[in-house]
C-alpha cells in the first residue's frame, strides 16, 4: 500500500511541474517577439524621423474671391445657384438699373448743354472780333480825317497870316480879314474834335478787344465744362455697367446669400467664388521640426478624405512669422508670467506634378491632410 501511494504522488508531482514549464516557454517566445517587433518598429521610426518631417496640422487652401457689388441697388435677377461652376466673365447677379439709366440721361443732357454753350461762346467771340475790326476801321477813318483837318488848318493859317499882313496896309476889307480868321479857327476846332473822336474810338476799341479776350476765355471755360460733363457721362456709364455683376475668375460658387428684390449696398459681400486655377497646402510645423527643412524639398501629401492616395508636392515657402504673431491678440511674454509654448510656423506646399490634375480637381479648401517632407 505504501509503495502504490508513493508512486501516485510522484506522478502527480510530475504532472503539476510540466504545465508551468510549457507556459513559461510560450511567454518567453511572445515577449521576445514583442521586444524584437517593438525594437524594429522603434528603429524604423527613428531612421524615418532622421530623413522625414511629418505633421497632420495641415489643410488645403485656395484663393477665395468675394463677389462684391460696386453700386447700391435692388437685386433684379440671380442667375446662379449654390455650388455652380462658373467661368470668368459669366453673369452672376443683375441689379435694377432704372435709377442709373435716368442718371445717365441727365449727364448726357448736361453734356449737350455744355457743348451748346461752347457754340454760343464761339459766336459771341466772333461778333466781338468783328466789333474790334470795325472799331479799328473807324480809327483808321478818323486818322485820315485828322490828316485832312491838319491840311485845312495849315491852309487856313497861311491864309490868315496873309490877310493879317494885308489888313495892316488896308489892302483888304475888315470882312475879308474876319472871314480868314473864322476859317482858321474853324479848321483848328475841327482838328480838335477829330482828335477827341480818335481818343474815344481808341478807348472803344480797347474795350471791345478786352471783351473779345474775355469771350475767348469763356470758350476755354466752356470747353473745360464739357470735359467735366463728359467725365460725368463716363462715370454714369461705368456705374451702369456695374449693375451686371460677373465672375472675377473661373471657379465654384459658395452658398448664394442674395435673392431677387433684396437691397444690396456697395462693398457688401454677396457670396464667394473659390478659384479653381490653383490649390496648395498650408502645413503648420513645430519650430523644432524646421532645422533641416528648406525650399524645394519633395513632399508626399496624404488626403484624409481619400485614404491610400498620395500626391506629390514641394516646399514652396515659409511664413515670415509664426501663426501666433498674426493672431488678433498676439502673445506678449513681457506682460506676465512666462510659459514656454512650442510655436508653429506655416509652410506653403505646392503641387507640382501636372499628372495629378484630375486628382486635384476633387480637392476642396479646408480639407485635412497629412504631409511628409523628405529631408534628403
Amino acid at each position: 500500500m505504501e509503495t502504490q501511494t508513493t508512486t501516485a504522488t510522484h506522478k502527480g508531482t510530475n504532472g503539476v511541474q510540466d504545465a508551468p514549464k510549457k507556459r513559461n516557454f510560450r511567454f518567453i517566445i511572445v515577449l521576445a517577439i514583442l521586444v524584437i517587433g517593438g525594437g524594429a518598429f522603434g528603429i524604423s521610426k527613428y531612421i524615418h524621423g532622421q530623413h522625414h518631417e511629418e505633421t497632420d496640422n495641415a489643410q488645403l487652401e485656395a484663393n477665395v474671391s468675394p463677389v462684391i457689388p460696386r453700386v447700391t441697388g435692388y437685386v433684379k435677377e440671380v442667375r446662379v445657384k449654390d455650388n455652380d461652376r462658373v467661368k470668368k466673365g459669366d453673369t452672376l447677379v443683375i441689379l435694377d438699373d432704372r435709377d442709373l439709366q435716368i442718371k445717365l440721361a441727365q449727364t448726357e443732357a448736361a453734356l449737350a448743354a455744355a457743348e451748346a454753350n461752347v457754340q454760343v461762346a464761339v459766336a459771341t467771340t466772333s461778333a466781338a472780333r468783328s466789333n474790334v475790326s470795325s472799331s479799328e476801321a473807324n480809327i483808321y477813318a478818323v486818322n485820315a480825317q485828322i490828316e485832312a483837318a491838319k491840311v485845312n488848318v495849315w491852309r487856313a493859317s497861311q491864309d490868315y497870316d496873309r490877310y493879317a499882313n494885308l489888313i495892316k496896309d488896308h489892302s483888304i476889307t475888315q470882312q475879308q480879314y474876319e472871314q480868314a480868321l473864322a476859317a482858321k479857327q474853324t479848321a483848328e476846332r475841327q482838328l480838335k474834335v477829330l482828335e477827341e473822336q480818335k481818343t474815344v474810338a481808341s478807348r472803344q476799341t480797347n474795350a471791345v478787344a478786352t471783351q473779345s479776350n474775355a469771350t475767348a476765355e469763356q470758350i476755354n471755360a466752356a470747353k473745360a465744362i464739357i470735359k467735366e460733363r463728359q467725365a460725368d457721362v463716363d462715370n454714369a456709364k461705368l456705374n451702369l455697367s456695374y449693375t451686371v455683376i460677373t465672375a472675377p475668375e473661373d471657379g465654384e460658387l459658395s452658398k448664394i446669400y442674395v435673392q431677387p428684390g433684396q437691397l444690396v449696398q456697395a462693398g457688401q459681400s454677396l457670396f464667394s467664388v473659390v478659384l479653381s486655377n490653383d490649390i496648395w497646402v498650408v502645413a503648420n510645423f513645430k519650430e523644432t521640426q524646421l532645422n533641416k527643412m528648406k525650399l524645394g524639398q519633395n513632399v508626399v501629401v496624404h488626403i484624409d478624405a481619400y485614404p491610400g492616395e498620395e500626391l506629390k508636392a514641394k516646399v514652396a515657402s515659409f511664413s515670415p512669422a509664426t501663426g501666433a504673431r498674426f493672431a488678433l491678440l498676439p502673445p506678449d511674454n513681457a506682460s506676465g508670467n512666462f510659459v514656454k509654448v512650442v510655436q508653429r510656423l506655416p509652410v506653403k506646399i505646392e503641387f507640382t506634378d501636372a499628372a495629378q490634375k484630375e486628382e486635384l480637381r476633387r480637392l476642396r479648401p479646408g480639407m485635412n491632410v497629412l504631409v511628409d517632407v523628405h529631408l534628403d
